[in-house]
């Protein structure tokens, strides 16, 4: 029996002197360095960047998410505003922790950072100058705000909701639910119309034009009837009446209401322009057509001639 207990114990020791060589070499792996240029690296070193990144991309997450609901019970905290300091406060936390995962990872110190953005700065300049602009742009966006994110927009000919303002591009749904992918530099340098930026009011015009002939106080009191109809139109200011110009063949009207809801005027349009055509045929108001007017003109000419012209021409050809 004491035998068998002296071997236990002595198995016991070659095996804890043998694990502890293991761990010896595994250690001398994991932190044997690695030499490229000025960068020295470990097996070690890159494992704990790499662990810095991913812990850096959790936390950037939950503080997101976490600050997102605090900012939330805020009601006087317009969501344009908590999504601008959720994005800075992701961009700062994800900033700091690719700094750090840098420095564990690659031992590269401040002055290392320097010289790579300088060469960054060399590339853009050659190439990469559109995505620094829609960067730079981006954090004129989130920092000036004079795009939000919920807000009603009008690009060139495309029009609808802003989705979302990332730090290159911004995400605009339009009313068919496509997504325009819109570079920021362009919301920055271009005309963008915001039909949600500062007085909730909106202005919308409505050009119409009737035959030249017609009863101006009457289509002036048939436009006011057919805007006072329409909802979403405020009766304070109320809607009224311009006479721009007579045409060749018409009478160009303006017909301008107000709403506190300029996401739809296009639909306020639509119902405005459909109890016009109902009025204007209730009342016998006519809209312009085109007129042509063709004058002929009559010749003095007799068949005599034609038969003395013809008798030269061949005469002529005789010759």
């Amino acid at each position: 029996m004491l035998v068998e207990t002296k071997f236990l114990l002595s198995n016991s020791t070659n095996l804890a002197v043998q694990g502890e060589s293991v761990i010896a070499q595994v250690w001398v792996y994991l932190t044997k360095q690695f030499t490229f240029g000025r960068i020295t690296v470990s097996v070690s070193s890159l494992a704990i960047g790499a662990l810095v990144l991913i812990l850096t991309i959790v936390v950037s997450r939950t503080g997101s998410a976490l600050l997102d609901r605090r900012l939330a019970k805020q009601r006087h905290i317009d969501p344009g505003l908590r999504y601008t300091i959720d994005r800075l406060v992701k961009y700062l936390i994800v900033s700091a922790g690719v700094l750090l995962a840098l420095k564990q990872a690659f031992a590269i110190d401040l002055t290392s950072i320097a010289v790579l953005f300088t060469a960054l700065s060399v590339g853009i300049g050659f190439g990469l100058q559109y995505l620094a602009a829609d960067i730079a742009s981006g954090f004129i966006l989130l920092f000036e705000r004079p795009i939000r994110v919920g807000d009603r927009v009008t690009i060139g000919e495309d029009e609808g909701d802003v989705q979302s303002i990332n730090l290159r591009t911004t995400t605009v749904f339009t009313n068919n639910r496509i997504a325009i992918i819109v570079p920021n530099s362009k919301l920055v340098s271009q005309r963008v119309v915001n039909w949600s930026y500062g007085d909730p009011r909106a202005r919308i015009s409505i050009p119409i034009s009737v035959a030249d002939d017609s009863d101006v106080e009457k289509v002036t009191q048939v436009l006011l009837e057919a805007a006072n109809g329409v909802d979403l139109v405020l009766v304070d200011p109320a809607p009224f009446v311009q006479l721009l110009k007579f045409g060749s063949s018409s009478l160009d009207f303006r017909l301008l209401v107000w709403t506190r809801d300029p996401r739809r005027h296009i639909q306020i349009k639509s119902d405005i322009n459909y109890r016009i055509s109902r009025l204007f045929k209730e009342h016998n108001i006519k809209f312009p057509s085109v007129k042509q007017e063709v004058y002929v003109r009559a010749l003095d000419y007799t068949p005599y001639q034609e038969s003395e012209a013809l008798q030269e021409d061949s005469t002529g050809q005789a010759r």
